[in-house]
């Protein structure tokens, strides 16, 4: 329960702060274009079941793939995109802390 809550905050607070360092004069927006980010985990409806606390996401959900995370990696080269992609790479970072807890490594 503590790691979820945990897990959760840090996918609020980590894209605030990037928001407050990279984008200080309109960081507001920036966060929230970085926590709408989150959408990526529409993927977990597709496991069964759909959370699974002992599961690394990075590897085992189609959009927190290695391929998926290198065409968000790209996405930062565009202008208009760069906010998003960024919001959804540190979401897999988040993501990549909880296989690690687990034991799984970077990989599921």
């Amino acid at each position: 329960m503590v790691q979820a809550a945990l897990h959760l905050m840090l996918h609020i607070a980590l894209p605030a702060a990037a928001a407050r360092l990279f984008f200080p004069g309109r960081w507001k927006h920036a966060w929230l274009i970085m926590v709408l980010a989150m959408v990526i985990d529409v993927d977990h409806l597709l496991a069964d079941p759909v959370y699974d606390p002992n599961r690394c996401s990075i590897g085992f959900h189609p959009l927190h793939t290695f391929p998926a995370a290198a065409v968000y990696a790209l996405m930062l080269f565009v202008p208009a995109l760069r906010i998003f992609s960024a919001g959804l790479l540190i979401h897999l970072g988040v993501d990549a802390t909880d296989c690690l807890r687990i034991g799984a490594g970077a990989v599921g």
